[in-house]
């Protein structure tokens, strides 16, 4: 009965390895994402310590590959020192993912705070060239997210590039992508976004952070039963060999 307790134990040992090197791929996909999006709207968010779970998560998957690595070995051996070392390594990176969760609520909760703080000066600093990095920043986002000024496309006229343009129009990138030969004129105000871009990078920064922060939790449950795992295999090995040992001597006696 106690070898085929092991030995249903090893089986599930051997296919979380394999859930850990599938979950290497995806944190570590989930990470780059993150750094990729972040670099995309990161003149709406000064704050680069956000990034911090992103780079844990990024290790953590660079980690969860070795681990895979070190359980499958230590599980096919049926190594005891490597089936330690593999419960003891697991346990430390469920810290480190917990520590993750707490971060990214941390900073999730800051996002809002710090967009409203740097989005004005990103407008302001608005001249529609190219070669600008806040003014690629502003058309980007105001084409990706469908929106257009800060609370709404009005807020244009109290931009430095409005007042210098005398054009009474808003740039080319408010305007929805069905109308046909869109100037961005106020006159037509039909013509563009009606939603303004604070509340929607906000939004798309916060649901950003919830990736890693899901990400952390799912990963943490499946290494929480690979500790599991390991550990009764650990003990019922250790009962097995003690009662061998116990045969033993009786037979000798």
């Amino acid at each position: 009965m106690g070898q085929c307790g092991i030995t249903s134990s090893k089986t599930v040992l051997v296919f979380l390895n394999l859930i850990f090197w599938a979950a290497a791929g995806i944190l570590c996909y989930i990470g780059a994402y993150v750094f990729i999006t972040y670099d995309d709207y990161d003149h709406f968010f000064e704050d680069v310590y956000t990034l911090i779970p992103a780079s844990i998560i990024i290790a953590v998957g660079t980690l969860l590959f070795i681990i895979g690595l070190i359980g499958c070995c230590a599980t096919i051996r049926e190594s005891s020192c490597g089936l330690t070392a593999f419960a003891v390594i697991l346990l430390l990176v469920f810290v480190t993912e917990v520590v993750v969760v707490v971060i990214g609520y941390i900073y999730r909760a800051r996002v809002e705070d710090q967009v409203n703080h740097s989005i004005q000066k990103v407008y302001d600093e608005y001249n529609g060239t190219n070669t600008d990095a806040p003014s690629r920043a502003i058309d980007y986002v105001q084409r990706q997210l469908h929106c257009c000024g800060i609370h709404n496309y009005s807020d244009w006229k109290n931009t430095r590039w409005f007042k210098e343009s005398r054009n009474n129009s808003v740039p080319v990138s408010c305007c929805k992508p069905n109308i046909s030969n869109c100037t961005g004129t106020m006159s037509r105000p039909g013509d563009l976004y009606p939603e303004g871009c604070e509340a929607l990078v906000v939004k798309k920064l916060k649901e950003i952070m919830m990736y890693v922060i899901w990400a952390a939790l799912t990963f943490a449950a499946i290494q929480m039963l690979g500790m599991l795992c390991a550990c009764v295999v650990l003990c019922r090995r250790g009962h097995d060999l003690a009662y061998d040992l116990l045969v033993t001597g009786a037979t000798y006696a």
